[in-house]
């Protein structure tokens, strides 16, 4: 299950067992030990102390757990610090973060050779697991329905630079066997991508068995139903483990600054040669961004692309600062009240 002495390590609390969340519904939680499968919920003290979402267990997480095997339950009270962490904005008005897996190595970012096929869709993935600490490859899945991916192929690479990608097609095993290269012992691989793209296709070929539910797509508009519905991790046949996710329609970034300097470092390099440093790249002499534009460097949807999602983080940290004064203002409010209650 990807357990080693880094983990080992991280153990604070040597009467409690180490468990794996495997799946998480409403707090509920399947976590895999040593003794088997449990059915786990935090502890009172746990939840009390809790302030945000993130504070709970997350698919993918190692916790310490009080278990009573014998009757297949356990009790969370602690979550061991994690490596990296796949987040999005939850949909919707609220600034909520939704975190879809945890602890994970690589991801698996799925896109189709059909009409779903979207670089600027592509991005924000790419953007979204630079920031989440893990290292990306792109699966360009359902090749048997494109007449041209190597063309594809060469678009995907203008936007994921340096990162591998591979075609796939589930339905004849093109590429399988690629895809199986970049899953290492004990290593913990989440699959991501939009909906019908394959996902549960591809975790089937790697499982050896038809055990994800697939649905046929639609031929007028290319799109698959969405089948996965829930965050599970898997483990592999032959080494490592494997979190299906479900279709994202849409992918808002949550705090991905650093992966925008990532996956945007072709433009940030250019535009550091702009005769002025606070240069718009709009009209302003000698920039360096409207030159490579103009001399066909940089494709202008790619930088409108840039813009765009720089002001989009921009909006989520202003929204996310109020939000963090208003739990700054919780925390302290329980405090409060737990020393009230001390002296009483």
């Amino acid at each position: 299950m990807g357990w080693n002495q880094d983990w080992e390590n991280k153990i604070s609390k040597t009467e409690l067992t180490p468990g794996r969340i495997i799946t998480e519904h409403k707090h509920i939680y399947r976590i895999q030990t040593e003794q088997g499968l449990l059915i786990g919920e935090v502890s009172g003290k746990f939840r009390h102390q809790a302030i945000s979402r993130e504070d709970y267990p997350a698919v993918g997480d190692w916790v310490m757990a009080d278990i009573r095997p014998e009757e297949g339950k356990a009790t969370i009270h602690e979550i061991l610090p994690r490596i990296s962490k796949f987040s999005r904005k939850a949909p919707g008005d609220t600034t909520e973060e939704q975190i879809v897996a945890v602890n994970i190595d690589t991801v698996f970012l799925v896109m189709a050779l059909n009409q779903d096929f979207n670089l600027r869709r592509l991005e924000r993935y790419l953007l979204s697991t630079w920031e989440s600490g893990a290292n990306p490859v792109v699966i360009l899945s359902k090749a048997d329905l494109c007449l041209d991916p190597g063309a594809k192929l060469a678009e995907a690479e203008s936007v994921a630079m340096g990162v591998p990608i591979t075609i796939t097609s589930a339905k004849n095993g093109t590429g399988i066997e690629e895809v199986k290269s970049y899953i290492k012992e004990g290593m913990t691989i989440a699959v991501m991508g939009s909906s019908g793209v394959g996902k549960s296709s591809i975790i089937n070929s790697l499982l050896g068995e038809e055990r994800m539910l697939t649905h046929e797509i639609r031929e007028d508009d290319g799109k698959g139903k969405h089948t996965t519905t829930h965050r599970e991790l898997l483990l592999l046949p032959e080494q490592g483990v494997i979190i299906d996710t479900p279709g994202m329609r849409e992918l808002q970034l949550w705090e991905s600054e650093s992966g925008l300097s990532h996956s945007f470092q072709d433009i940030e390099q250019i535009a550091e040669q702009c005769q002025f440093r606070d240069c718009r790249h709009e009209s302003e002499p000698g920039c360096a961004i409207s030159r490579a534009i103009n001399n066909g460097e940089i494709d202008q949807s790619r930088f409108d692309s840039y813009v765009k999602l720089q002001r989009e983080l921009a909006y989520l940290e202003r929204k996310t600062n109020k939000k963090e004064q208003l739990l700054e203002k919780k925390k302290w409010k329980k405090i409060s009240q737990q020393q009230k209650a001390h002296y009483r």
